[in-house]
C-alpha cells in the first residue's frame, strides 16, 4: 500500500453505483495512474474522515485526500468535499476535463453543492446499489488502498 505517498485518494462508496461509475471515469482518464482509490466503507478511510472530524458513516459524498500525511497527522493534508472533489479531480485529469473544471469553480458554490446534495440523496435510486463493494481487476488492483 502507498499510503504515505503523495498520490490524491479518492474516498468514494463502495456501494453506490454512481460512485464506482465515477472511479471507473476517473481509472480510464488517469493515464498518469495519479489518483488512488479506498471505498467510505474501509477502515483505512474510517481512520482517515475520523483524523479531520469527519464522521465515517456520512456516505452522501465522496472525498479527495491531498497531501496524505503519512505518520498519520493532518499537517499539510486537504480533505476536499463534494463539489470542491469533483472540481479537483476533473482539474487534476486535464485537458477538456479541465475547461469543466473552470466552469464548475466559477459556479457558486451554494448552487454545486446543492446540486451535489440533491443527486446524492437520490443516487441509489437513480443508479442502483451493489451488495458490496465491487473488486477492481487485476490492472487496477494496486491502486486501490483499502484491499
Amino acid at each position: 500500500m502507498e499510503q504515505g505517498s503523495s498520490h490524491p485518494i479518492l474516498l468514494y462508496d463502495g456501494v453506490c453505483g454512481l460512485c464506482n461509475r465515477g472511479v471507473q471515469f476517473v481509472l480510464r482518464r488517469d493515464s498518469a495512474g495519479a489518483f488512488r482509490f479506498a471505498s467510505l466503507q474501509s477502515a483505512f478511510a474510517r481512520q482517515l474522515l475520523s483524523r479531520h472530524s469527519v464522521s465515517p458513516s456520512d456516505l452522501d459524498t465522496f472525498y479527495v485526500v491531498v497531501g496524505l500525511d503519512p505518520g498519520g497527522g493532518v499537517q499539510g493534508e486537504r480533505l476536499l468535499g463534494r463539489s470542491d472533489a469533483v472540481i479537483f479531480v476533473l482539474d487534476q485529469l486535464g485537458g477538456l476535463w479541465r475547461c469543466a473544471a473552470w466552469l464548475l469553480r466559477i459556479t457558486p458554490a451554494v448552487l454545486r453543492d446543492g446540486v451535489y446534495n440533491f443527486v446524492a440523496r437520490r443516487r441509489y435510486r437513480m443508479f442502483g446499489k451493489y451488495d458490496r463493494c465491487p473488486v477492481p481487476t487485476e490492472e487496477t488492483r494496486a491502486r486501490f488502498l483499502d484491499l
